[in-house]
């Protein structure tokens, strides 16, 4: 059933305009280029949030790599051939078939997109509408060129994705209480990074305590059935 839909697709991306073609081609790089500004903006918009914020936000390009990590490990294993060569009776790709040992299953590239829609998604949930349908539109796009089975794209998307998943939750808790130690750090380097956090006003906290701690020495007492101030 996949090798039917991939010579589908691949027939009727053959029958698009030649720029549809190379769009096609650098549609997924550039798409991960987009994912990369977006971490960057992730992680600038939350750096006067609380610790955990800004943990999931560092975290975010980390965990994405860490997807990949799990792609190529299980790519390793399975060691599927690419369709573009597999297949018999199917259109010539688009892009240029890689080469014997690069194998097919699961698509790096789509476990990528999905990796960083869904860390994106996590950090920032209102971007949710961008990331995850760009995730789902860069993985068609490697089968589109004929490099990929659908089924690869479809298992790379959620490998991704549960793999950031993963990652975030085991590690939010020690990467929030780095960013609290780095805030509070003597280096000017590790305090900007870590962000500003949220704004205290302990100028006019401190002043207010000692106040209150001045009118209780004031307070006066009786002695003898006087009055007298200590």
């Amino acid at each position: 059933m996949s090798e039917d839909l991939y010579r589908t697709v691949t027939d009727y991306a053959r029958s698009t305009p030649a720029w549809v073609h190379d769009f096609a081609e650098i549609g997924t790089d550039a798409g991960l280029l987009v994912f990369g500004v977006l971490f960057v903006v992730a992680w600038w918009r939350v750096r006067p949030a609380d610790g955990r914020a800004v943990a999931i936000a560092a975290l975010a390009p980390v965990a994405t790599a860490f997807g990949y990590v799990v792609s190529e490990t299980l790519k390793s294993l399975v060691t599927e051939e690419r369709p573009c060569r597999a297949v018999v009776g199917a259109a010539a790709s688009i892009a240029e078939c890689p080469p014997y040992g690069d194998w097919s299953f699961p698509s790096n590239h789509a476990a990528i997109a999905g990796a960083s829609a869904m860390a994106l998604a996590l950090a920032w949930r209102v971007i949710a509408w961008l990331t995850m349908p760009l995730a789902v539109v860069m993985a068609f796009s490697r089968v589109f060129v004929g490099v990929h089975y659908p089924h690869d794209v479809a298992a790379g998307v959620v490998l991704g994705a549960l793999a950031v998943v993963l990652f975030v939750r085991l590690l939010t808790g020690p990467t929030q209480r780095l960013v609290e130690t780095m805030r509070l750090s003597g280096s000017g380097a590790a305090r900007w990074l870590a962000g500003p956090g949220p704004d205290v006003d302990l100028a006019a906290a401190v002043p207010r305590q000692r106040t209150r701690s001045r009118g209780r020495r004031a307070a006066p007492r009786r002695t003898g059935g006087r009055r007298r101030v200590s």
